[in-house]
């Protein structure tokens, strides 16, 4: 597959990302919400703090996607094993991490708060292990572009 062709759906992917992203937290999250409220009216205190919570915890997957668009543009070049991609790679990690120690901490205030169920708060363990899997797994990649990067720039100036 060339290049621009792998960019190309990479970037196809992460519009689909998106899409889901604002369907699912512009629409989805809010209705369920309202359902839950109307059929237990108890909730209707914890309604706006746990939109803005998910909101909050959605900024960093956005800006995780912006970064994986520079990183297709940067394979696109030809560019896949570089510094820049490295430090892209990098970030996507530290995102990862503070999103998911924010989603953990922030469902304990809100169950020490009286605003979430404690199965809930145990069912968002799994999201909490996906952000550290992705941390992981981006930490990785950019520890092995940066090592790709140096061995690429060491044989560039290998005559």
């Amino acid at each position: 597959m060339k290049l621009k062709t792998l960019s190309v759906w990479i970037k196809v992917i992460l519009i689909g990302f998106a899409v889901c992203g604002v369907v699912i937290m512009g629409a989805a999250v809010p209705s369920i919400g309202k359902s839950i409220v109307k059929a237990y009216p108890e909730f209707a205190a914890a309604y706006m703090p746990w939109m803005v919570f998910l909101w909050i915890a959605a900024v960093p997957c956005f800006v995780v996607l912006v970064l994986g668009w520079q990183i297709a543009s940067n394979i696109a070049r030809d560019n896949a094993f570089s510094s820049a991609n490295a430090k892209l790679l990098r970030i996507i990690a530290i995102l990862a991490a503070v999103d998911s120690a924010y989603f953990f901490f922030g469902n304990i205030v809100l169950w020490i708060l009286n605003m979430n169920h404690p199965g809930l708060v145990l069912m968002s363990l799994v999201v909490v292990f996906l952000g550290a899997a992705i941390c992981v797994a981006s930490s990785a990649l950019s520890h092995l572009t940066s090592r790709a990067a140096d061995i690429e720039d060491e044989n560039r100036l290998t005559i």
